[in-house]
């Protein structure tokens, strides 16, 4: 009966260890790929704030036009 005991409790820290190998290579793929994502993460926010300071811009140009053109005629 011990013996039986024995090795089935030997079984189950075989398997838990086998278990914790994988999860442990699991976590550190998950890990790779969340540094992945935040950098990603990171270009898209710069790309954004680049895209908003270029429509800022363009915006400031096309009211400078409107108010160009609001402003009445020119006299040439």
């Amino acid at each position: 009966m011990l013996e039986a005991s024995l090795s089935q409790l030997e079984q189950l820290v075989s398997d838990l260890v086998q278990q914790n190998q994988e999860l442990a290579g699991t976590n550190e793929t998950l890990k790779a790929e969340l540094a992945q994502a935040k950098d990603e993460n990171e270009s898209l926010q710069l790309s954004l704030m680049e895209q908003e300071e270029k429509q800022g811009a363009t915006a400031a140009r096309i009211q400078a036009l409107v108010e160009r053109v609001s402003a009445g005629p020119v006299s040439a």
